[in-house]
């Protein structure tokens, strides 16, 4: 007994042993490997030129996008991305306040650092990378978090927990392997779930001039609608407004289940278009792990304005209005990176928020957004003066994905609708004048008798909730046959 156990132990031993040494020459392969690699000598450049906010470095030689860091000593360091280049120039827009940098600052490209293998590793992460774009946090930790353009606690909340750093800019998915918009989503607005339905996956703008309650009409979305995760892109905003829609308009239920990203209006222009590709690149995340996730962006005019900013900074010709080609170039590169998945994948269903200048319906960003979008919800502001909330203008609205996730009585009932709307509109400077007489139009007459029961239909207190199932049935009800 006692030499068949000896036996095993020296079996044991030599079989350790031999693990040893193969784990042993695996390191020292991968040690043979990084010698041999060639490691090119990283490049620095020098700061020759600030010019409004563009930064101007020489001698430096990296791909468009990529990160640097200015860099004098006594100042800290600040971030830029190269954003064009003129011969030997590289132009930077910062992320950060650029006072206090002096000519011939350092230009230091950000790298991923080369560390060496560690005993028993198979893969090879110390090879040095030639991804130098920003990468951010992503993953379940940023629930119920507030964070900035750079990913950077906003809440005092303390650091984020459960995240993993992610590329900002991804591979577009093929077209032909997008779900198809077909099933309908319970927004909790009864106007829209009843007239302006919308699809899992479909991107919609929110066009509306200032102070019409488009916030506020977010917000309900925000706490209503069936979706796993929401996330908040405040591009551009008011700072005093941030802190107030998280509190006042998303409340405690809606922010548990959402990510905000917040990029005021003082941040510089990048940092805010930085912004709406973050809160992008966030939806995508929980997109892939199979969830329906709600994108709420305010604004998309805002994400234009500063890549007008940026564009015309580094010398591109404006076009329509002050913007450049490329503004409008960049605008469906943002908004088709949201809709449906793979097969298998979740969806992200989107509303951007356009600001109409002036309230013209042909400002060229919000007549370009609507190009790209699948529909567009106009808010009015006489409906909104007159006390009519939501103030959506269901005229000049229109859902294009209705027909395919709606039944044909919903859709018969939302025409018959929209019909008895008109009409009501059309005469309504009649029936103010008391010219109107009950009798001679049967139509007009069903429509100004159902007025009151069509008002109350378009109308909602904001902490009231309608389903789908139940704005469906009042419409019917409304827009019954005569």
């Amino acid at each position: 007994m006692r030499a068949a156990e000896q036996a095993l132990l020296q079996e044991g031993v030599s079989a350790g042993m031999t693990g040893m040494a193969e784990r042993w020459e695996g390191f020292l392969e991968s040690l043979r490997d990084l010698a041999a690699a060639p490691l090119p000598l990283p490049t620095q450049g020098r700061l020759v030129r600030v010019a409004g906010l563009v930064l101007e470095a020489a001698g430096i030689r990296v791909p468009v996008g990529s990160l640097c860091e200015v860099q004098m000593a006594g100042q800290p360091a600040v971030q830029a991305e190269v954003v064009g280049f003129s011969g030997d120039r590289a132009f930077l827009m910062p992320t950060a306040e650029v006072h206090g940098l002096m000519s011939g600052a350092r230009v230091v490209p950000c790298e991923i650092p080369v560390r060496a293998p560690r005993l028993g590793e198979t893969s090879h992460p110390w090879r040095r990378s030639e991804d130098r774009s920003r990468h951010l946090p992503v993953g379940a930790g940023l629930l119920g978090r507030v964070v900035d353009a750079l990913g950077q606690p906003m809440d005092r909340l303390g650091p984020l927990q459960s995240v993993h750093l992610a590329p900002l800019v991804r591979r577009p998915i093929n077209a032909m392997e997008r779900d198809p918009v077909r099933q309908p989503l319970d927004t909790g607005v009864r106007a829209i779930n009843a007239l302006l339905t919308v699809g899992r996956g479909q991107r919609l703008g929110l066009f509306a001039g200032t102070g019409v309650g488009k916030s506020v009409l977010l917000g309900m979305m925000a706490r209503y609608t069936a979706a796993d995760v929401i996330v908040v892109g405040l591009i551009g905003e008011r700072g005093r407004e941030v802190k107030e829609f998280i509190e006042d308009i998303l409340g405690e239920e809606g922010l548990r289940r959402s990510v905000v990203v917040a990029a005021p209006a003082d941040a510089p222009p990048l940092t805010r278009m930085q912004g709406a590709t973050y809160a992008t690149a966030i939806a995508e995340h929980f997109r892939d792990e199979g969830l329906d996730v709600l994108l709420l962006m305010d604004s998309l005019t805002r994400y234009a304005m500063a890549q007008r900013e940026i564009a015309l900074a580094i010398g591109e010709p404006p076009a329509t209005k002050g913007y450049p080609p490329s503004c409008f170039a960049k605008l469906p590169q943002l908004v088709e990176r949201s809709g449906n998945g793979a097969a298998g994948q979740g969806s992200i269903t989107a509303f951007y928020t356009v600001l109409s200048e002036g309230d013209d319906q042909q400002d060229p960003i919000a007549d370009a957004a609507r190009g790209i979008l699948d529909g567009h919800i106009v808010l009015s502001r006489e409906l909104a003066e007159s006390g009519h909330y939501p103030a959506i203008d269901i005229e000049k609205s229109i859902s294009r994905v209705m027909s395919s996730v709606a039944p044909r009585d919903h859709l018969e009932a939302a025409r018959r609708f929209r019909q008895m709307l008109a009409r009501v509109n059309k005469a309504r400077d009649l029936i103010q004048l008391g010219a109107y007489s009950p009798g001679h139009d049967g139509e007009l007459d069903a429509a100004v008798k159902a007025q009151p029961a069509m008002r109350s239909l378009l109308q909602q207190d904001t902490w009231t909730r309608a389903p789908l199932t139940d704005s469906v049935t009042t419409l019917r009800q409304v827009a019954r046959p005569i």
